[in-house]
């Protein structure tokens, strides 16, 4: 009798709502995992290539070269996208400052905004995922809650009518329709730690790049550079 306990029973056993449940399962644990892959790989890329960033930018001799030089050694790009972005919008104030709907505006106040348009953008995109691997970690414990109680109900449907129930005809699928319960929990623990690091690993490469900001908004506006802060401005 116990040999026939386990999963292949448990599935053979089931109806479609089981497998259903049990499909959708897995298919949470695949995407959770290919976000925190693919987030946590990029947080790593980011970290890495950071102070290379930033010797690149600030030891270049005029804007365009650090741009360039930016752009060669940012492999997240958000830090080339940044610098692109105040580059663009300080030439766009020297050309345009004096007539159109610009007028009037300071280089400081566009450059400001620029800076501040392409913070969001950055931030937006970082945070992709995180929203769906905070839906995994609170859903997944009740979807494999409701699989169990489907399957014990399964279970005790198959029992109607036996006019003798032994302990092992109870026990086996019951036990069989924990395991659901046991698959939501294994679904969800890793989202919930994983949101959690990537949350704090964001909050790292924001503070970078809000630092990295303001130098560059001081270096657009006044001309002067601050090498060595951003260096040491790591959270």
């Amino acid at each position: 009798m116990h040999s026939q306990l386990g999963l292949a029973h448990f599935w053979s056993q089931g109806d479609l709502v089981t497998h259903a449940v049990a499909i959708l399962l897995l298919l949470l644990s695949v995407s959770s995992w290919m976000v925190i892959v693919g987030r946590g790989v990029w947080q790593w890329k980011t970290g890495r290539c950071f102070e290379r960033a930033m010797h690149a930018f600030w030891s270049a001799e005029s804007l365009s070269q650090a741009v360039d030089a930016i752009k060669a050694e940012d492999s997240s790009r958000i830090f080339a996208q940044m610098a692109a972005a105040g580059a663009a919008a300080a030439r766009a104030h020297e050309q345009n400052g004096a007539r159109g709907i610009g007028a009037g505006v300071s280089q400081s106040e566009s450059v400001t905004r620029a800076l501040r348009s392409q913070i969001v953008r950055t931030q937006a995109g970082i945070e992709q995922g995180l929203t769906f691997l905070a839906s995994v970690g609170s859903t997944s414990p009740f979807i494999g809650l409701f699989g169990t109680v489907w399957g014990i109900y399964h279970a005790l449907v198959g029992l109607a009518g036996a006019t003798q129930v032994v302990l092992d005809k109870v026990a086996g699928p019951v036990g069989e329709a924990l395991i659901m319960t046991a698959a939501g929990l294994f679904v969800a623990i890793p989202a919930v730690l994983a949101y959690n690091a990537l949350t704090r690993g964001n909050r790292i490469v924001m503070a970078q790049l809000d630092g990295f900001a303001h130098d560059l908004h001081v270096y657009l506006t006044t001309g002067a550079r601050n090498s060595g802060a951003q260096l040491a401005r790591v959270a």
